[in-house]
């Protein structure tokens, strides 16, 4: 059956808990998710636990935040079934900590404007590893100044270029790539039509990238096309997923609504045994 593998929870940014993320996909018929929050792997032991409660299989995940340097832009990549975990802790808490430096800066921008209290924020923040900005929306939605997550007011404060924006420096994606496979993971690059990331896609092949997210809801129809020739071009995995969200998305979009078909979970399953296999 179908498998949704890029999805988020309220461990990082998303709405939803790591339990209900897994129960929504049982209900939605779903045999195999990935619980891929950005840049922490604080889910996935009891994902796994829930995965084999509720008779999902949960594959072990995380997306890293990058930044593509040479072109000056973001870049996320994906690992899947990583087997030393521990090798990309120091990374995890590098981007945690300028994170959380980031958003102490943009609380204290808002507060200025905005008669809420940082304390009402970090409430908001409750269960998830750091403050993200759909955290912050979420207490002004609440204290009554927006009626939506994004919109408006969104890019007025927290957009690329809005007055309260605090940025940080990301970790190069090739390093970050060289992070993950040195950990065993079977290493994807997320939604490379997001932040045009398709000249980047064949340098990553080169230094040893296994696959692209092709099914998304960051690609059309003649993307998702492009990418599947470009895939084939450079012998890469084909992955997808929704990059469920819950409520905080700029659209709807259920768990499950993109996905990866049987043949490449198949194909991401059997390149994790030859990964393992040759490091043994």
């Amino acid at each position: 059956m179908p498998a949704d593998l890029h999805c988020h929870t309220k461990i990082s940014d998303g709405s939803a808990t790591l339990e209900d993320v897994v129960l929504l996909a049982k209900r939605r018929g779903l045999s195999t998710i990935s619980i891929t929050d950005h840049d922490t792997l604080a889910g996935v032991t009891r994902g796994k636990i829930l995965g084999d409660r509720y008779g999902v299989r949960v594959i072990p995940g995380i997306e890293f935040s990058c930044w593509d340097y040479k072109r000056g832009r973001p870049a996320h990549l994906l690992g899947y079934m990583f087997s030393f975990p521990d090798r990309l802790e120091g990374m995890c808490a590098r981007i945690g900590d300028a994170r959380k430096k980031a958003a102490a800066q943009m609380i204290q921008k808002i507060t200025r404007f905005y008669p809420i209290l940082p304390d009402m924020i970090v409430k908001t923040a409750t269960g998830s590893t750091n403050i993200f900005v759909q955290h912050i929306m979420m207490t002004l939605m609440n204290a009554g100044f927006a009626d939506a997550m994004f919109g408006e007011l969104f890019d007025k404060i927290l957009g690329p270029n809005g007055s309260c924006r605090a940025t940080f420096e990301y970790p190069d994606v090739y390093e970050t790539l060289e992070l993950l496979l040195s950990a065993g993971a079977v290493t994807v690059l997320a939604h490379p039509f997001r932040y045009d990331n398709m000249g980047l896609l064949p340098e990553l092949a080169e230094k040893g990238l296994h696959g692209a997210e092709v099914w998304s809801p960051h690609s059309d129809a003649d993307q998702t096309a492009e990418l599947l020739e470009q895939a084939a071009a450079l012998g890469l995995l084909t992955t997808g997923g929704s990059d469920f969200h819950g409520m905080n998305n700029t659209r709807p979009c259920p768990i499950g609504t993109y996905t990866a078909p049987d043949e490449s979970l198949e194909a991401l399953l059997a390149l994790k045994t030859k990964i393992d296999k040759a490091k043994n």
